[in-house]
């Protein structure tokens, strides 16, 4: 496979990158070349070329009109032309676009082969793609690495809604959303990006967007120790050198909300007595010679640190060694100090993963990537990035909390072996190969009509077993007339997550947020589209708005966060030991209201339209797609798999249950498996079919 990367911003050369030398000079450069490098080690992938823009810079010596520039012998970095030859920041890009793409179209036909397939990172870069692909027909893949859009929210929430800048923000949202329009597959780094951020774009598709966490290779960090050279330049500006350390490392630019970090600082004397502030925000030389963003970011620093009078108490460098990054870090664990990012939104947060890799736990933003890593890392909190407070007792507990800092350090070891390059690669790779050969395993078993249904609860009943896993995946190869489906209480993209994790293959259909969304694998065998159909059934005398007002007003519950909500789903958390469900549906019903209150797990409370559950989705597909209902097995463990059980004649129950399951009211007809997970699952089903066939 011939793989062509599409990246116009910032500084992008093979080597030695000049991280922060401008605003676009950041993670995302980073990300692709790691990206490039790993891709370039799956021996099925031929040649990768990154097209970026060719330019000349007064602020750097680096070499960047260079026409071509191998990164290593499978990948090189080609630099085309545009009629201004001058460095252009993201906003300033639009005018020279027509000119690349035209440039790119004849590099393309230059090639003795065109490639397979276009990724473009940013914006401005899948506008390019668009333009290749309605012209020689080849196929691109979007990652956006950040979004305009909620860039545009905090802009308007500060006031700032009518800037001039924010011509150039709209732009990009509208190229932004035509790139969800256009792109075959687009690639998020996190939940949080594809299910709130994307879901602001009238062209919004969630069943076109793969959630795939990024990766960093993160073992410098892992094996980062302190050096005298960092000592040195921290102990140039701190009074007490010896102190635990609160680091921060990122450009400085408004996104990332360096002077919020500062505020909290600076307005909690108990957080200076407690700690040191240190920034590494990039290197300069003088301010008037950086971009306007960031001299302005700098200078607002620089002022908030007179104010508030932190000489002696902060450190804040004008140069550092790239090859100390991870030093530092280490420097900040021997001092059992803190690593924060409190970006306003930071789409995924790679500093996040080599502070984790480096044992420092983190103070982190509670929008956007972050929420995957330390859900997934246990490696330290969340906090709104707009409050000073919640920044500052944050960081203040954490650093008073021995017990709790060794267990975040602890958790934050795993980022090595969860984010890397080979798992993602893999993911990665199998998505591109699927929608360049059409999915040759689906047109396998396409050649065997279905004619019966298999649809399993994820968690506790398909994963938590990876023998089973695999013995699943074994046994479901070799049932091409069984039609797969999951159905859970998880998101859409939660859902393939794990089931990626877990390593099951992909389910002809999914039905997610307990019964409340319904998605079938579409033809490419890749991307899933979301069944409206049902979205208007269960619509029909659903009034989101006022089951919210009523249930709000209940002392017991507390909401989940804002992923965790969707427009068929409201979701609480209760106090474990309480049989709520049954006060909750007479609380609605005094208010003229109706809806499925879901009780499981003791904590977790789902409220639905009286429409939706797991039992009626499985219904709809079983009717949609003519499967009798004797020919439709379904699995759980939980008791938000009760009604899906109780409503279908093929019911199995895997022995490691719970919530009481098995001993539940209409279970009698239900198959008890006497083995565990997914072991059950083929238990089940091989029961019932032997059943059918006696019959």
């Amino acid at each position: 496979m011939f793989i062509m990367h599409i990246a116009l911003q910032g500084c992008l050369r093979a080597h030695d990158v000049e991280y922060g030398l401008t605003a676009d000079t950041g993670g995302h450069i980073r990300y692709l070349l790691e990206l490039a490098q790993a891709s370039a080690r799956d021996p099925d992938i031929e040649r990768i070329d990154i097209v970026t823009r060719a330019f000349d810079a007064e602020f750097t010596a680096g070499d960047y009109r260079s026409g071509c520039e191998y990164v290593n012998p499978k990948v090189r970095i080609i630099r085309l032309p545009t009629p201004d030859s001058a460095y252009r920041s993201k906003e300033e890009l639009w005018d020279q676009l027509p000119a690349f793409s035209d440039r790119l179209v004849g590099y393309i036909d230059s090639l003795d082969r065109a490639p397979d397939l276009l990724h473009a990172h940013y914006a401005d870069a899948a506008h390019v793609a668009a333009q290749v692909k309605n012209r020689r027909g080849i196929a691109f893949v979007f990652t956006a690495h950040s979004l305009g859009q909620p860039k545009r929210d905090y802009a308007a929430a500060a006031g700032q809604a009518n800037a001039p800048a924010n011509v150039a923000l709209d732009r990009r949202i509208e190229v932004e959303n035509q790139a969800l329009r256009d792109a075959s597959l687009v690639i998020a780094s996190s939940r949080d990006e594809a299910e709130l951020q994307y879901a602001q774009y009238p062209a919004y598709d969630p069943g076109r967007i793969r959630v795939i966490r990024p990766a960093s290779d993160l073992q410098a960090f892992a094996r980062s120790q302190p050096n005298a050279r960092v000592h040195a330049l921290m102990s140039r500006f701190l009074n007490e050198p010896d102190k635990p350390a609160l680091l921060a490392i990122a450009r400085p630019v408004t996104r990332k909300n360096l002077a919020s970090l500062i505020r909290a600082y600076g307005e909690s004397p108990a957080l200076q007595e407690r700690a040191n502030l240190v920034i590494l925000a990039g290197g300069r030389q003088s301010l008037d010679a950086l971009e306007p963003e960031i001299a302005d970011n700098l200078r607002e620093m620089l002022a908030l640190i007179d104010h508030y009078d932190l000489y002696g108490r902060i450190a804040y460098p004008k140069q550092h060694h790239g090859a100390d990054v991870p030093s530092v870090y280490a420097w900040a664990r021997e001092r059992c100090g803190l690593f924060a990012n409190v970006a306003f939104n930071e789409p995924f947060g790679l500093t996040l993963l080599e502070a984790a890799a480096a044992g420092l736990p983190v103070v982190a933003t509670d929008s956007g990537g972050p929420n995957d890593i330390i859900e997934q890392c246990h490696n330290g909190v969340l906090v709104n990035p707009c409050s000073t407070d919640a920044i500052a007792t944050a960081a203040i507990e954490l650093l008073d909390d021995r017990e709790r800092w060794l267990a975040c350090q602890a958790g934050g070891r795993k980022a090595t072996s969860v984010f890397d390059w080979a798992r993602h690669v893999d993911y990665y790779h199998r998505l591109l190969h699927r929608l360049c050969d059409g999915g040759p395993e689906r047109r396998r078993r396409a050649a065997a009509p279905a004619d019966a249904m298999l649809v399993c609860d994820i968690d506790g009943t398909l994963v938590g077993c990876a023998q089973g896993v695999t013995h699943f995946n074994a046994w479901h190869a070799g049932q091409p007339r069984l039609r797969f489906g999951v159905a859970t209480g998880r998101s859409f993209h939660s859902a393939l997550l794990i089931l990626e994790q877990a390593g099951i293959a992909w389910p002809d259909f999914l039905i997610a947020c307990v019964g409340a969304e319904v998605y079938r694998l579409a033809a490419d065998g890749v991307t899933y589209v979301c069944d409206t159909r049902w979205a208007a059934r269960i619509n029909q005398g659903w009034n989101r708005a006022a089951v919210t007002r009523v249930l709000d007003g209940v002392d017991e519950l507390v909401a989940q966060s804002p992923l965790e909500q969707r427009e068929h789903k409201i979701s609480y958390l209760c106090e474990p030991g309480q049989d709520i469900a049954p006060r909750l549906r007479a609380l609605l019903a005094d208010n003229g209201l109706q809806a499925q209150v879901i009780h499981s797990n003791d904590r977790c409370v789902d409220v639905l339209p009286i429409r939706a559950s797991k039992g009626a989705a499985v219904a709809y597909l079983a009717e949609a797609t003519d499967t009798h209902h004797e020919r439709v097995y379904v699995a759980g463990d939980s008791a938000n798999d009760l009604d899906m059980l109780q409503m279908l004649p093929c019911a199995i129950v895997v022995a490691n249950y719970r919530d009481g399951l098995a001993q539940a009211a209409g279970l009698g007809h239900a198959y008890l498996a006497g083995a565990s997970h997914a072991r059950g699952v083929i238990e089940g089903v091989t029961h019932f079919q032997a059943r059918c066939h006696a019959s």
